[in-house]
């Protein structure tokens, strides 16, 4: 579990590798996450956009910027919650993702909450110890 607070938006996020809906010999690796944006502020506040990095195993960068998060845009009073799936192919067996969600409070103001840097990992990952 991974987490971050920025401004009172804590975003965790949970992500987990999807064996059946990848194919290793062919170099497609399917990872699942789950994330789940809490308003720990006393202000209504709205989720207007995403923007992602992903990194995969070998270092290549893919930006990925949207409105909302699988098609909403929630809004969320003081101490409510929005918990939602979505996924990532990599053609790596790991990679690391990170990003911020675009917010807007009650009163107008625009704000980024930080999606915390996570690891995409599979059981195919070849470790080396040193």
């Amino acid at each position: 579990m991974y987490k971050a607070v920025t401004r009172g938006i804590r975003v965790t996020v949970e992500p987990r590798f999807v064996e059946e809906e990848s194919q290793p010999d062919k170099g497609k690796f399917f990872f699942a996450y789950t994330v789940e944006i809490t308003n720990l502020t006393t202000d209504r506040v709205q989720l207007r956009s995403r923007h992602w990095r992903i990194v995969d195993g070998r270092g290549a960068v893919q930006e990925v910027r949207g409105a909302g998060v699988v098609g909403k845009q929630p809004v969320l009073g003081p101490g409510e919650s929005f918990t939602y799936t979505s996924g990532c192919p990599l053609p790596t067996p790991d990679g690391t993702m990170a990003g911020d969600y675009t917010m807007t409070s009650e009163s107008g103001e625009v704000f980024r909450a930080e999606i915390p840097a996570f690891s995409l990992d599979s059981p195919f990952v070849k470790r080396v110890v040193h």
